[in-house]
């Protein structure tokens, strides 16, 4: 594969604070991409971006009103197009049914499922002009019951559906889809949904346990398979989901 074949490419990311957005963010950039990650947290976005010179942030609420027309023009103005859309940000809020509040329920539904549908949409007339790649990252947790997380579950296998879906409706229009499915991976998300840390301990030696591997995986495991499904060599691919899991989703 040419070590060229990304060079400035332009690529978004959102939810590129931390975990796998920052990680897919330094892999494309370090392949000579351009990039732009977004998020609620300009903190954490500024220390993706002061990791590498061809990243830059735009600090913003992906649910918020306005967020797709202003997440596109930054990207229209810092990067002057938009090659791949990576759908990354995510937020997850743990209850079994009998205990699932409206508010978290909103937040896993606007963030994870509408929230890429409308930046996408959005996106589409630079993505057309690029004859670009949208990747939603997803989970493997969808493809079987997840006690305590139906909402979260549902919203990603939502996702899978919107990829499939999408993949027939653009590739008329030159643009591929693809999903990134991780399973367990050492990223902060659990803390970011209020676990503390000997509830994190916990959840982490039950997901080693049910991992074929026996381990759970790392951002840059995941962010490789994002980046190649951006490469001229993966041209031919659209409408795949990708399982990064470590086998996780074939066990019974």
């Amino acid at each position: 594969m040419s070590g060229d074949a990304l060079r400035d490419r332009t690529v978004v990311v959102t939810g590129g604070g931390t975990g796998i957005g920052r990680a897919t963010a330094l892999a494309f950039a370090a392949e000579g991409a351009r990039v732009l990650v977004v998020g609620r947290s300009g903190g954490r976005l500024a220390e993706t971006a002061a990791l590498h010179p061809a990243i830059a942030a735009h600090t913003d609420d992906i649910t918020a009103p306005g967020a797709p027309d202003r997440i596109v023009e930054a990207a229209a103005r810092e990067l002057g197009g938009l090659d791949v859309l990576v759908n990354n940000a995510v937020t997850m809020r743990s209850a079994p049914l009998g205990r699932i509040e409206e508010d978290g329920t909103r937040a896993q539904v606007e963030t994870n499922l509408l929230a890429p549908l409308f930046l996408t949409q959005r996106a589409l007339p630079l993505l057309e002009a690029a004859k670009g790649l949208v990747i939603n990252v997803t989970t493997a947790g969808n493809q079987r019951g997840w006690p305590g997380h139906s909402v979260y579950g549902a919203t990603k296998a939502g996702l899978d559906f919107l990829t499939r879906t999408w993949a027939l409706e653009l590739a008329p229009r030159g643009i591929r889809v693809a999903g990134v499915s991780p399973g367990p991976v050492e990223t902060p998300i659990a803390e970011h949904a209020g676990l503390d840390a000997a509830a994190v301990a916990v959840l982490r030696d039950r997901q080693r346990s049910r991992v074929p591997l026996g381990r759970v995986g790392r951002p840059e495991e995941v962010a490789w398979w994002l980046v190649n499904l951006a490469r001229p060599e993966a041209s031919f691919a659209t409408g795949l989901i990708v399982a990064v899991d470590g086998g996780a989703g074939v066990v019974f």
